[in-house]
């Protein structure tokens, strides 16, 4: 059934969802980043929608080039989420006091910590903390040293960062507990680079769009940047940056979640697993069709074979642990999760606090007009993003959602 080629492209697009399916402006969209001479293949997630520039839920594989808007801004964003050894029937029936005590630990929206985390402290509390968790929250010295030798526009952004690393910011980023098919208690959380890297990300754009070579582009969001160039050079350092960033604040982010578990199931010692983590806004250097390539995944996750990743759903329906398959037709990619459907402000036009609260039963979660733009309807059925998919990965674990922080 899929992958079925789009029509109309200079560069192979393939498609894990049918044209009418798609908005015929992310058709366009796609239709245009295929037609940069740079662009080697595009791919197309079941979650694709449109996007600013580039369209959210597709995978490019450039010849030394990278545009940032195939990024996004949010650079780095991805999931995060480790199981527990609590089990459903440990879960108090009533979840608010969990809620509260992890919308106070991580602050959400524009919100930031009043001080920086002190992450000395959060090593001896970290999940797996001989493994990777514990790995990207050491090395901070040298981490924050290389702030100084970011785009000297952000530069009087730093104590801002310091004060935003370990926290969850707005939009469809969210902290969840969830339990699988076993009863298991999972935690699961959505985030990204936070102000600095939307800040790193909009300025390099904005050079992008004044290069000569970028002129004749069908898009100038499109703009690109060229391999051994300054301003390629100046990006690629910014975005590792950011993209580092990303990781390091979902690491503090589960760290905090966890403590906050701890306390409220004060009375036993909770464990828990190895964490799984996987950008899905980033760029990484792999070989597509055995030649070195520069590829960027908008909302679209690495699915290498074997390699674990997360597709979460909407707030109010499951989210899936998954096996990639390693599918080169798909240069080795899966979806980042459901995808919207619907616009933020159509959402809000459409459905009401009463359709949330319906939409949400179970969960413990906000229930105002504040989140009506994630209401569930508003996105695509995570199920059949999932089966539309079923060359690329395996289902390894379905969670199911019973609480939700939001932003």
């Amino acid at each position: 059934m899929f992958p079925v080629e789009l029509r109309g492209t200079r560069a192979q697009t393939l498609m894990w969802a049918h044209e009418h399916e798609v908005e015929q402006a992310a058709l366009q969209q796609l239709r245009n980043i295929a037609q940069l001479k740079w662009v080697h293949g595009v791919r197309v997630m079941p979650d694709v929608h449109l996007g600013k520039g580039a369209t959210v839920g597709s995978v490019i594989a450039m010849r030394d080039a990278v545009a940032p808007a195939a990024v996004g801004v949010d650079i780095g964003c991805g999931m995060e989420s480790v199981r527990t050894d609590l089990t459903a029937a440990d879960l108090p029936e009533d979840l608010r006091s969990l809620r509260s005590r992890i919308e106070a630990a991580v602050p959400v929206g524009f919100a930031a910590h009043k001080e920086p985390v002190d992450v000395r402290k959060l090593d001896a509390q970290l999940v797996g903390s001989h493994g990777e968790a514990a790995k990207r929250t050491r090395g901070w010295q040298q981490f924050w040293s290389a702030f100084g030798e970011l785009h000297p526009g952000v530069q009087a952004l730093e104590a801002k960062a310091h004060k935003q690393m370990g926290s969850m910011g707005g939009g469809n980023h969210f902290a969840e507990l969830c339990v699988d098919a076993d009863d298991s208690v999972w935690i699961l959380l959505h985030s990204g680079s936070r102000n600095i890297g939307k800040e790193l990300a909009e300025r390099h754009m904005a050079i992008a769009r004044k290069l000569d070579h970028n002129v004749d582009l069908p898009d100038r969001d499109l703009a690109v940047f060229l391999s051994g160039t300054t301003e390629m050079a100046a990006y690629r350092r910014d975005l590792t940056w950011a993209q580092e960033f990303a990781a390091r604040n979902r690491a503090v982010m589960l760290a905090l979640i966890c403590q906050a578990v701890r306390d409220e199931f004060a009375g036993r010692e909770v464990r828990f697993d190895e964490p799984i983590s996987c950008h899905h806004n980033y760029v990484a250097e792999e070989l597509i069709d055995g030649v070195p390539m520069l590829v960027t995944r908008k909302g679209a996750v690495r699915a290498g074979a074997g390699e674990l990743a997360l597709i979460p759903g909407s707030m109010g329906t499951r989210s899936y642990v998954v096996r990639g398959k390693g599918n080169p037709a798909s240069f080795q990619s899966a979806s980042h999760g459901a995808g919207r459907r619907m616009s933020r402000n159509a959402a809000k036009r459409q459905f009401t606090v009463a359709d949330l609260v319906a939409q949400t039963e179970g969960v413990e979660s906000r229930k105002d007009a504040g989140v009506v733009d994630e209401i569930p309807a508003a996105y695509k059925d995570i199920d059949q993003v999932i089966a539309a998919q079923r060359d690329l990965v395996d289902v390894v674990a379905t969670l199911r959602q019973v609480l939700c922080v939001k932003g």
